[in-house]
């Protein structure tokens, strides 16, 4: 089977597709609600009568587990509310100061293939932390986007440390996928600590802000924006939503 890190990551869309919409919802978003809208969506891009959207979210403190999740695995089930969900992986924590994208695309209209999808999203990842000068690393037998950490003592064995920076978990329905992509900027990190992120326990978790770079949020969309684009093609900001920040 080919290595992720081999396959192509292109994503663009079929010739004469419309822009993805680009949306940023402010404030903390309730869960039940974006899964809903989520759900909605999908169903509203395979019928045709909606359009492909990535959907940019915060969402108040919780813990979400994926179709793989082990229950031993949600070590302080009392601390947040946890959610059940149909996206792949495991257990995962969402909070305050970590940028969470829904990424509804219809892979009919791009690629018929989940695992190159997976690796697309790896790439945008890592394309946009790269402009951070973070060097974000994909792992052949772990899902995500991973930082070696040399300032760290070194894994039994002698490997360096390594964190992780972003979580992935998508699903698919028809071929639009929905779920997406997590990325730390400044999450209260002690919030993990409830879980065993994504079922991996010999490595921890980080953050832009943990790294030491003033990254705000904003920075972190624009970011995104533009490795978006480079992998699945354009992205447009709805006009409403335009004159609503003008």
């Amino acid at each position: 089977m080919t290595e992720r890190s081999l396959i192509a990551t292109s994503f663009l869309p079929i010739s004469g597709s419309s822009p993805v919409e680009w949306r940023i919802e402010p404030g903390l978003t309730p869960y039940d609600r974006a899964l809903a809208f989520m759900e909605s969506r999908a169903d509203q891009i395979r019928q045709g009568t909606s359009g492909e959207l990535v959907w940019l979210v915060e969402h108040p403190p919780i813990y979400t587990a994926g179709t793989s999740a082990q229950e031993s695995d949600l070590v302080d089930p009392d601390r947040f509310p946890v959610f059940k969900t149909g996206r792949g992986g495991e257990y995962t924590y969402h909070g305050p100061g970590q940028r969470v994208a829904y990424v509804m695309l219809d892979l009919k209209r791009r690629r018929e293939d989940v695992r190159a999808f997976v690796a697309a999203l790896e790439a945008w990842i890592i394309e946009a932390l790269a402009s951070f000068n973070v060097k974000g690393e994909r792992r052949e037998d772990r899902v995500g986007v991973w930082v070696v950490r040399p300032d760290r003592p070194a894994l039994p064995g002698g490997s360096p440390a390594e964190d992780k920076i972003a979580a992935i978990g998508i699903r698919l329905r028809r071929w639009v996928s929905f779920h997406g992509i997590a990325i730390n900027v400044e999450p209260e990190l002690g919030h993990f600590s409830g879980i065993v992120p994504c079922g991996v326990s010999d490595h921890g978790v980080t953050s832009l802000v943990d790294l030491g770079l003033p990254v705000t949020m904003d920075n972190l969309d624009v970011a995104l924006k533009v490795a978006f684009e480079n992998i699945f093609g354009p992205a447009e900001v709805p006009l409403a939503a335009l004159s609503e920040t003008a």
